[in-house]
């Protein structure tokens, strides 16, 4: 009884009210949930455009550290310099010239040869020419008929070597000449030696024949 009086005291007017008031909350909720839904659709949209635009923005690239070699070409410097009104090119750098100083050629040395003869003969050589027995008493200016006498002399006293000397008393050449000195031209020349021995056979003995004969007596003329 008592709740069928509290409804039916109600008034038409206080249903309507209550009705408006109610309708008023909805209306706000609703749209405190429509902001902030909103405000989850634009966050969610700016997750997925963030990255893109990260990637598509270029890179920074990092400074690469300067090496020796760049710091030295920054440093580098073409000079100019003007000596009396002469301009110098600049120093080229990298590049340069050794000078070496050449070894003085050695002095050659003649190798022992014998020249031709009856026989041979030890010592120096300083006559290299060559030529044969007949040769030089022909050059020399000896008749062919004193050359057996000359060349038994010669054979003994030299063995036909034009270099033989004496080294007791310096006697030269084929007929031994002393000393050496006295032979005009060269004591080692074969026919220079020759020469001369055939001006001293023929004043001193007379002729070869006379230097042959005197030879075989004493061993020595």
């Amino acid at each position: 009884m008592t709740l069928e009086r509290s409804h039916s005291s109600l008034t038409p007017a206080a249903t309507v009210n209550s009705a408006r008031t109610g309708t008023r909350r909805w209306s706000r909720r609703r749209g405190v949930v429509g902001m902030f839904s909103a405000l989850a659709v634009v966050g969610f949209a700016g997750a997925l455009v963030a990255p893109t635009g990260v990637a598509m923005a270029e890179p920074v690239q990092a400074e690469a550290p300067d090496s020796a070699y760049s710091v030295a070409l920054a440093d580098t410097q073409n000079l100019t310099v003007t000596v009396e009104g002469a301009e110098i090119a600049p120093v080229v750098r990298g590049t340069f010239e050794v000078y070496v100083k050449p070894k003085p050629k050695p002095v050659p040395v003649v190798a022992p040869a014998s020249t031709g003869g009856s026989s041979g003969g030890g010592g120096p050589l300083f006559y290299t020419g060559g030529g044969a027995p007949a040769e030089w008493m022909a050059a020399a200016g000896i008749a062919e008929g004193d050359w057996g006498y000359v060349d038994y002399i010669v054979s003994k006293e030299s063995g036909w070597n034009p270099n033989a000397t004496n080294k007791s008393s310096g006697a030269c050449g084929l007929v031994q000449a002393l000393p050496c000195s006295k032979v005009p031209g060269n004591g080692y020349d074969p026919v220079d030696n020759l020469r001369w021995a055939n001006g001293y056979a023929t004043g001193r003995y007379g002729s070869w024949a006379g230097a042959h004969a005197f030879w075989t007596k004493n061993h020595w003329w």
